[in-house]
């Protein structure tokens, strides 16, 4: 089996979150073309099972919602019908928005690694700010898991759960601890 189908299932990949796209569109304005290149270079192998079309149906979304805001390109003689795409304001504020949140229990991690691929090319957040600020969060949501966990009697179902998302948390939290080693790796080798 593949990495893709390990860890991904299609469907994960193929929704293209537009969150994502305004923040890669934050960077600098980009022809649909260029997003899903940085797209499928930010996910590595995972964005060989990433739907193509997508990229071009969350542009059209997001145009459509006032997010972003699309001219002719004037650049390309030779593409006349090519679209470069910039953020609104309305746009940046969502980036931001998304940016300070810290969603968890359930995950999306690749989520997660697009946020801080999108926040350091564009130079909106710092990476490691922010897998400090989900850290907090987790750790909050660990010790009030904990905490229940060891209210419940031996051998509950409810304690069982808990036991189980204790033991997600600690993993999140390990993964984290990965993040913040690859960007503190990364920062000290682009000085």
């Amino acid at each position: 089996m593949g990495l893709t189908a390990i860890y991904l299932t299609v469907r994960e990949v193929q929704f293209v979150q537009q969150e994502v796209v305004l923040a890669m569109l934050a960077k600098e304005p980009s022809h649909g073309y260029e997003l899903r290149a940085r797209l499928r270079q930010a996910l590595g192998p995972l964005g060989d099972a990433m739907n193509d079309g997508q990229v071009y149906v969350t542009l059209a979304r997001l145009e459509k919602a006032g997010l972003a805001a699309s001219e002719q390109s004037a650049g390309r003689p030779d593409r006349p019908d090519r679209k470069v795409y910039a953020l609104t304001a309305a746009g940046q504020q969502r980036v931001a928005g998304w940016l300070a949140e810290v969603s968890w229990p359930r995950p999306d991690l690749t989520e997660f690694h697009l946020k801080l691929i999108a926040a350091a090319a564009a130079g909106l957040a710092d990476p490691l700010a922010i897998v400090d600020t989900q850290r907090r969060e987790l750790l909050r949501r660990l010790r009030d898991a904990q905490r229940a966990a060891l209210a419940e009697p031996d051998g509950s179902p409810a304690g069982l759960l808990l036991e189980g998302i204790v033991l997600r948390l600690q993993a999140d939290l390990r993964w984290l601890e990965a993040c913040e080693r690859n960007w503190t790796s990364h920062r000290k080798d682009h000085r």
